[in-house]
């Protein structure tokens, strides 16, 4: 207990240091400010960030996460989840603040008092009216859309709750650009007659194959001689943060499970035959890059928005599985194996498929970062 306390003693004496240093850094820098909650949202921040600093323009990078590598770049700095993060939020005098954090003015973290430009980047291909809170949305002054889907549902959202008209620009998603160039340049030949790799990429909450099936989904891959590979949201490793190595001392062993802590990194996605998930969003991003189908196990659907009705349209999570992939009800289970089988035969029929829908789905595959800092820019105010 007091190893804890101690621990939480230093991580906030850290983080009022960081917040300290940021403020001291000169006006004139603060310019572009990115923050990120953890290491992982760098997956979709840094693609923009990166864009900017190419035409110039310096980029200051704030994070929650004591671990995040970019700390140990210039221009970051850490400021913790406690008091330092609510003071930062409320005071922060920057031009451009962009984030992947939704729920802006919901509950602590505020907009400052100070007039900044307030950025929003998804993190999800996912509609925005059910996987979302009802709010989550409102605060910003630009959103960053991943596709038409979230123009024309945040465009109906505004109606319906009669909200000031945000500027909504046709971005795309930094992800999926990401996971297309590593495959691109990192594509290997597949081994013949290998066994499938297998990724178990599950969402988390209610919805999750971790509340439902996973050990029972593990036994079953398992047994049929696949090799498998488990990659946990983020959210799931905070709240069960025993979980992982438990799954590991029960089915490594068997030389054939492993566990993928680094779920902002390609190389899970890119070892992976086929991925099995839920409502997660790792796979719309698994398909839109690698071309090849997924399986979606029905687990409950994610519903953050009770409301989510009001906005009467389709979403998109729902709707495209079917492109994708195949449904599995929770009850058949057994025939996870098979389906595997029939769909990594089925690989160069899903492709074209695939990627049409990836077209309809997704603005400027390849050139996100590009289009969003030319976006940024356009608001900064002149040097």
């Amino acid at each position: 207990m007091f190893s804890n306390l101690l621990k939480k003693w230093r991580a906030g004496r850290e983080a009022w240091a960081g917040l300290q240093a940021f403020n001291a850094q000169p006006r004139a820098a603060k310019r572009c400010v990115f923050y990120a909650e953890t290491a992982a949202d760098w997956a979709y921040l840094g693609p923009v960030a990166k864009a900017l600093q190419a035409r110039g323009e310096r980029v200051i990078r704030i994070t929650s996460e004591r671990d995040d590598p970019v700390l140990a770049g210039d221009d970051a700095f850490f400021v913790g989840f406690g008091a330092a993060r609510t003071v930062l939020f409320r005071t922060i005098d920057a031009d451009a603040f962009v984030m992947t954090l939704s729920d802006l003015e919901t509950f602590h973290l505020k907009r400052s008092v100070n007039l900044v430009h307030y950025f929003y980047v998804f993190h999800s291909i996912a509609s925005t009216h059910r996987v979302y809170r009802e709010h989550a949305f409102d605060a910003y002054d630009t959103i960053f859309c991943a596709g038409p889907h979230h123009v024309e549902e945040i465009r109906k959202t505004e109606a319906v709750y009669g909200l000031r008209p945000k500027r909504l620009l046709e971005h795309g998603y930094g992800r999926l650009d990401t996971l297309i160039a590593d495959i691109d340049a990192r594509s290997k030949p597949a081994v013949a007659n290998a066994m499938p790799n297998v990724l178990v990429a599950p969402s988390w909450g209610e919805c999750s194959i971790v509340k439902h099936c996973l050990e029972p989904l593990l036994e079953t891959l398992l047994a049929a001689g696949f090799n498998v590979t488990l990659r946990l949201h983020p959210m799931t490793r905070r709240h069960q943060p025993a979980l992982a190595e438990s799954l590991l001392a029960k089915y490594s062993p068997g030389g054939r499970f492993q566990f993928d802590p680094h779920i902002n990194t390609t190389d899970s996605l890119l070892g992976a035959d086929i991925m099995i998930s839920d409502w997660s969003g790792a796979p719309l991003e698994y398909a839109f890059s690698r071309e090849r189908p997924v399986i979606f196990l029905d687990t409950p659907p994610k519903v953050h928005n009770p409301n989510h009705a009001r906005i009467g349209l389709p979403y998109l999570e729902e709707e495209i599985r079917e492109e994708l992939g195949r449904v599995i009800p929770l009850s058949d289970l057994p025939v996870v194996p098979e389906a595997v089988r029939e769909l990594l035969a089925e690989t160069a029929e899903w492709a074209p498929r695939i990627r049409a829908a990836r077209e309809r789905a997704v603005f400027n595959v390849g050139r996100s970062g590009d289009v969003a800092a030319e976006h940024i820019i356009t608001t900064l105010p002149a040097r």
